[in-house]
């Protein structure tokens, strides 16, 4: 196999980014694609009016070492800091700095939607919804969440075991920047329509005023997945101001879908790979809901290619 060689990692969520990490330490030439304007996925900061929301991810926790030895390095470096207690942490100066820190001098195509990956002879190429290919390359990590891994094989001609049997829920998010202050930082109710309530702007490292960030439940979100934005934000701050205990009169109220939030069904495996076309994927939808679910996913994916491949010379 030629040492100038290419891998494409499909996404740039952090399953991706430490795929990504991990093959380009193993001295393999990585591209990263990703349909979004940035890098992060669920792991978002949005900008509204020069103000910054966290409207996906709302912070991580730790509960193996791997992920915890990754928290401290990262807070040694100031990529990330503690937030509201119970071993919460979040990004520095937002959600996306940990995804940007393991991504760091590798290339990235944002605004690239995949449509397809084709197969020519022994390598891999990258069908954009531009029109442009790219290739060739030896292997193909795909991050996506479950259902979008499994629609991208389907139109390529390819398969996956297992993709279509995880499941995810929706949610929508709700970002509401107030002129009355805020006392509490993070209330997580998870009864209709409110799932969480985290006051944004107390994180570490973000600017002054009052930002209120929304999740509505699963359910509720389900329920209501197709409805206008306009009428989803009117009804969950009439809901969240009755479950902080009072009117909320927002002077920007900007409400936003996740199709995919959060995993409902899990596979309980790390990651998927086929050594023979040397196509894999991972993502949260392999071990559960958690940012660190994701992490673990994308590191057991990057060892299974690196253990097929080998490093490069």
């Amino acid at each position: 196999m030629s040492e100038h060689r290419n891998i494409a990692v499909l996404g740039a969520g952090i399953a991706g980014a430490v795929v990504a990490r991990r093959l380009a330490d193993a001295r393999w030439t990585v591209r990263v694609f990703d349909k979004g304007r940035g890098v992060g996925g669920r792991m978002a900061t949005r900008q509204i009016d020069g103000m910054p929301f966290d409207h996906g991810a709302q912070f991580m926790r730790a509960h193996g070492p791997a992920f915890a030895a990754q928290l401290d390095d990262w807070a040694r470096r100031g990529v990330v800091a503690p937030w509201s207690g119970a071993g919460r942490w979040v990004g520095v100066p937002g959600m996306t700095a940990p995804v940007r820190d393991l991504l760091t001098d590798l290339a990235v195509a944002s605004d690239a939607t995949v449509t397809r990956i084709l197969r020519r002879g022994d390598d891999w190429h990258v069908e954009l919804a531009s029109g442009a290919v790219h290739g060739p390359f030896a292997a193909v990590a795909i991050t996506f969440p479950a259902p979008q891994v499994a629609a991208l094989l389907q139109a390529s001609g390819f398969a996956l075991p297992e993709v279509a049997r995880a499941t995810y829920a929706p949610c929508w998010s709700l970002m509401l920047a107030l002129d009355e202050p805020q006392a509490e930082i993070l209330i997580e109710p998870r009864e209709d329509p409110i799932g969480l309530i985290a006051l944004d702007s107390s994180k570490p490292g973000r600017p002054e005023g009052v930002r209120l960030t929304v999740h509505a439940t699963p359910n509720w979100s389900r329920l209501h997945l197709e409805e206008p934005r306009e009428s989803i934000a009117a009804a969950l701050i009439r809901a969240a101001g009755d479950r902080i205990g009072t009117a909320l009169r927002p002077t920007t109220a900007v409400a936003h879908r996740w199709r995919y939030a959060q995993v409902e069904t899990a596979l309980e495996v790390p990651s998927l790979y086929d050594r023979t076309l040397r196509i894999g994927a991972a993502g949260d939808w392999c071990f559960g809901a958690r940012v660190e679910a994701a992490y673990d996913s994308g590191a057991a994916l990057a060892e299974t290619i690196l253990a097929d491949l080998g490093p490069q010379a």
